[in-house]
Protein backbone atom coordinates (compact mmCIF):
# COMPACT_ATOMS: atom_id res chain seq x y z
CA UNK A 1 0.00 0.00 0.00
CA UNK A 2 1.34 3.39 -0.98
CA UNK A 3 1.06 6.67 0.92
CA UNK A 4 -2.49 7.95 1.18
CA UNK A 5 -4.06 4.72 -0.05
CA UNK A 6 -5.96 3.55 3.03
CA UNK A 7 -9.47 2.39 2.10
CA UNK A 8 -12.77 2.75 3.92
CA UNK A 9 -13.80 -0.82 4.69
CA UNK A 10 -17.49 -1.70 4.40
CA UNK A 11 -19.46 -2.73 7.46
CA UNK A 12 -19.27 -6.52 7.92
CA UNK A 13 -23.04 -6.52 8.53
CA UNK A 14 -26.10 -4.61 7.32
CA UNK A 15 -26.60 -1.11 8.74
CA UNK A 16 -29.76 -2.21 10.52
CA UNK A 17 -28.51 -5.59 11.75
CA UNK A 18 -27.56 -4.68 15.33
CA UNK A 19 -29.87 -4.97 18.31
CA UNK A 20 -30.21 -1.65 20.13
CA UNK A 21 -27.89 0.30 17.79
CA UNK A 22 -29.91 1.86 15.01
CA UNK A 23 -29.38 1.83 11.26
CA UNK A 24 -29.11 5.63 11.33
CA UNK A 25 -26.36 5.64 13.96
CA UNK A 26 -24.41 2.98 12.06
CA UNK A 27 -24.68 5.03 8.85
CA UNK A 28 -23.47 8.24 10.51
CA UNK A 29 -20.84 6.46 12.55
CA UNK A 30 -19.39 4.45 9.67
CA UNK A 31 -19.96 6.65 6.64
CA UNK A 32 -19.09 9.99 8.26
CA UNK A 33 -16.98 9.55 11.41
CA UNK A 34 -14.95 6.48 10.50
CA UNK A 35 -14.61 7.42 6.83
CA UNK A 36 -13.42 10.86 7.95
CA UNK A 37 -10.49 9.34 9.86
CA UNK A 38 -9.47 7.22 6.88
CA UNK A 39 -9.64 10.18 4.49
CA UNK A 40 -7.74 12.52 6.83
CA UNK A 41 -5.08 9.87 7.42
CA UNK A 42 -4.54 9.69 3.67
CA UNK A 43 -4.43 13.47 3.35
CA UNK A 44 -1.93 13.78 6.19
CA UNK A 45 0.35 11.03 4.85
CA UNK A 46 0.59 12.84 1.52
CA UNK A 47 1.00 16.21 3.23
CA UNK A 48 3.85 14.97 5.41
CA UNK A 49 5.88 14.19 2.32
CA UNK A 50 5.71 17.86 1.34
CA UNK A 51 6.37 19.52 4.70
CA UNK A 52 9.67 21.20 5.53
CA UNK A 53 11.11 18.88 8.18
CA UNK A 54 14.01 21.27 8.84
CA UNK A 55 11.51 23.59 10.60
CA UNK A 56 10.29 20.91 13.04
CA UNK A 57 10.34 22.02 16.68
CA UNK A 58 8.55 21.27 19.94
CA UNK A 59 6.70 24.61 20.09
CA UNK A 60 4.98 24.71 16.71
CA UNK A 61 5.66 23.50 13.20
CA UNK A 62 3.52 22.27 10.36
CA UNK A 63 5.34 18.93 10.52
CA UNK A 64 4.73 18.61 14.27
CA UNK A 65 1.01 19.32 14.05
CA UNK A 66 0.58 16.92 11.14
CA UNK A 67 2.46 14.14 12.97
CA UNK A 68 0.16 14.52 15.97
CA UNK A 69 -2.94 14.38 13.81
CA UNK A 70 -1.49 11.45 11.87
CA UNK A 71 -1.50 9.36 15.06
CA UNK A 72 -5.01 10.55 15.97
CA UNK A 73 -6.50 9.67 12.59
CA UNK A 74 -4.59 6.40 12.18
CA UNK A 75 -5.74 5.21 15.59
CA UNK A 76 -9.27 6.39 14.81
CA UNK A 77 -9.27 4.24 11.70
CA UNK A 78 -7.81 1.17 13.43
CA UNK A 79 -10.06 1.31 16.50
CA UNK A 80 -13.21 1.79 14.43
CA UNK A 81 -12.32 -1.15 12.21
CA UNK A 82 -11.93 -3.32 15.32
CA UNK A 83 -15.21 -1.96 16.67
CA UNK A 84 -17.10 -2.95 13.50
CA UNK A 85 -15.29 -6.27 13.03
CA UNK A 86 -16.21 -7.62 16.47
CA UNK A 87 -19.92 -6.74 16.24
CA UNK A 88 -22.71 -8.64 14.53
CA UNK A 89 -22.85 -11.55 16.97
CA UNK A 90 -25.22 -12.61 19.73
CA UNK A 91 -23.09 -11.43 22.67
CA UNK A 92 -22.56 -14.95 24.01
CA UNK A 93 -19.01 -16.03 24.81
CA UNK A 94 -19.14 -19.81 24.76
CA UNK A 95 -17.07 -21.36 27.55
CA UNK A 96 -15.15 -23.51 25.08
CA UNK A 97 -13.60 -20.45 23.40
CA UNK A 98 -9.97 -19.76 24.29
CA UNK A 99 -10.79 -16.09 24.95
CA UNK A 100 -13.52 -17.08 27.44
CA UNK A 101 -11.06 -19.34 29.30
CA UNK A 102 -8.44 -16.56 29.34
CA UNK A 103 -10.97 -14.03 30.64
CA UNK A 104 -11.95 -16.44 33.43
CA UNK A 105 -8.28 -17.03 34.28
CA UNK A 106 -7.31 -13.35 34.37
CA UNK A 107 -10.48 -11.80 35.83
CA UNK A 108 -11.82 -14.69 37.94
CA UNK A 109 -15.00 -15.06 35.88
CA UNK A 110 -16.66 -13.70 32.77
CA UNK A 111 -19.05 -11.71 34.99
CA UNK A 112 -16.14 -10.02 36.79
CA UNK A 113 -14.61 -9.11 33.44
CA UNK A 114 -17.96 -7.72 32.30
CA UNK A 115 -18.31 -5.69 35.51
CA UNK A 116 -14.83 -4.21 34.98
CA UNK A 117 -15.48 -3.56 31.27
CA UNK A 118 -18.78 -1.80 31.94
CA UNK A 119 -17.28 0.34 34.72
CA UNK A 120 -14.33 1.24 32.48
CA UNK A 121 -16.68 2.14 29.64
CA UNK A 122 -18.78 4.37 31.89
CA UNK A 123 -15.75 6.51 32.79
CA UNK A 124 -14.08 6.54 29.37
CA UNK A 125 -14.20 9.73 27.33
CA UNK A 126 -13.30 7.94 24.09
CA UNK A 127 -12.63 4.19 24.11
CA UNK A 128 -12.41 1.13 26.31
CA UNK A 129 -10.31 -1.63 24.79
CA UNK A 130 -9.87 -5.23 25.92
CA UNK A 131 -6.18 -5.92 25.28
CA UNK A 132 -3.65 -8.69 25.68
CA UNK A 133 -0.71 -7.08 27.49
CA UNK A 134 2.53 -8.72 26.42
CA UNK A 135 4.37 -7.30 29.44
CA UNK A 136 2.48 -9.58 31.85
CA UNK A 137 0.67 -11.95 29.48
CA UNK A 138 -2.73 -10.95 30.88
CA UNK A 139 -5.92 -9.40 29.57
CA UNK A 140 -6.79 -5.87 30.67
CA UNK A 141 -9.58 -3.40 29.98
CA UNK A 142 -7.69 -0.19 29.19
CA UNK A 143 -9.32 3.24 28.93
CA UNK A 144 -8.21 5.64 26.20
CA UNK A 145 -9.79 9.09 26.35
CA UNK A 146 -8.53 9.91 22.86
CA UNK A 147 -7.84 7.84 19.75
CA UNK A 148 -4.09 8.16 20.03
CA UNK A 149 -3.83 7.11 23.66
CA UNK A 150 -3.04 3.50 24.36
CA UNK A 151 -0.69 1.08 26.06
CA UNK A 152 2.41 0.16 24.07
CA UNK A 153 3.07 -3.53 23.61
CA UNK A 154 -0.56 -4.58 23.91
CA UNK A 155 -2.75 -6.26 21.32
CA UNK A 156 -6.29 -4.82 21.13
CA UNK A 157 -9.00 -7.50 20.92
CA UNK A 158 -12.32 -5.73 21.51
CA UNK A 159 -13.00 -1.98 21.38
CA UNK A 160 -16.08 0.04 22.30
CA UNK A 161 -16.44 3.63 21.11
CA UNK A 162 -17.72 5.81 23.97
CA UNK A 163 -17.70 9.13 22.14
CA UNK A 164 -21.23 10.54 22.16
CA UNK A 165 -21.68 10.15 18.39
CA UNK A 166 -21.77 6.37 18.94
CA UNK A 167 -24.92 6.41 21.09
CA UNK A 168 -26.57 9.78 21.70
CA UNK A 169 -29.07 9.57 18.83
CA UNK A 170 -30.37 6.24 20.14
CA UNK A 171 -29.93 6.62 23.88
CA UNK A 172 -29.39 10.28 24.72
CA UNK A 173 -27.27 10.53 27.87
CA UNK A 174 -28.06 6.91 28.85
CA UNK A 175 -24.64 5.45 28.07
CA UNK A 176 -25.37 2.34 30.16
CA UNK A 177 -28.13 1.37 27.71
CA UNK A 178 -25.68 1.67 24.81
CA UNK A 179 -23.06 -0.44 26.63
CA UNK A 180 -25.68 -3.13 27.20
CA UNK A 181 -26.63 -3.05 23.50
CA UNK A 182 -22.98 -3.23 22.44
CA UNK A 183 -22.35 -6.30 24.61
CA UNK A 184 -25.42 -8.04 23.16
CA UNK A 185 -23.95 -7.62 19.67
CA UNK A 186 -20.36 -8.77 20.30
CA UNK A 187 -19.26 -11.64 18.09
CA UNK A 188 -17.04 -13.51 20.53
CA UNK A 189 -15.88 -15.95 17.87
CA UNK A 190 -14.24 -13.02 16.08
CA UNK A 191 -12.72 -11.76 19.34
CA UNK A 192 -11.46 -15.28 19.92
CA UNK A 193 -9.81 -15.34 16.49
CA UNK A 194 -7.94 -12.12 17.35
CA UNK A 195 -6.89 -13.54 20.71
CA UNK A 196 -5.64 -16.82 19.25
CA UNK A 197 -3.58 -14.93 16.66
CA UNK A 198 -2.07 -12.72 19.37
CA UNK A 199 -1.37 -15.65 21.70
CA UNK A 200 0.64 -17.46 19.00
CA UNK A 201 3.03 -14.56 18.44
Amino acid sequence: MGLGEHKVKPLPFAYGALKGISEQVNKWHHDTHYAGYVNKRNEIEIGLEKTDKSKANANYSEFGEMKRREAFNAAGQILHEMYWNTLGGNGIAEESLAIAKKIKSDFGSFEKWKEDFIASTKISLGWTVLCLDRSDGKLHNFVADSHNQGIWGTVPLLAIDTFEHAYYFDNGPNRAQYIEAFLKNVDWKKVNMEYEKAAKN
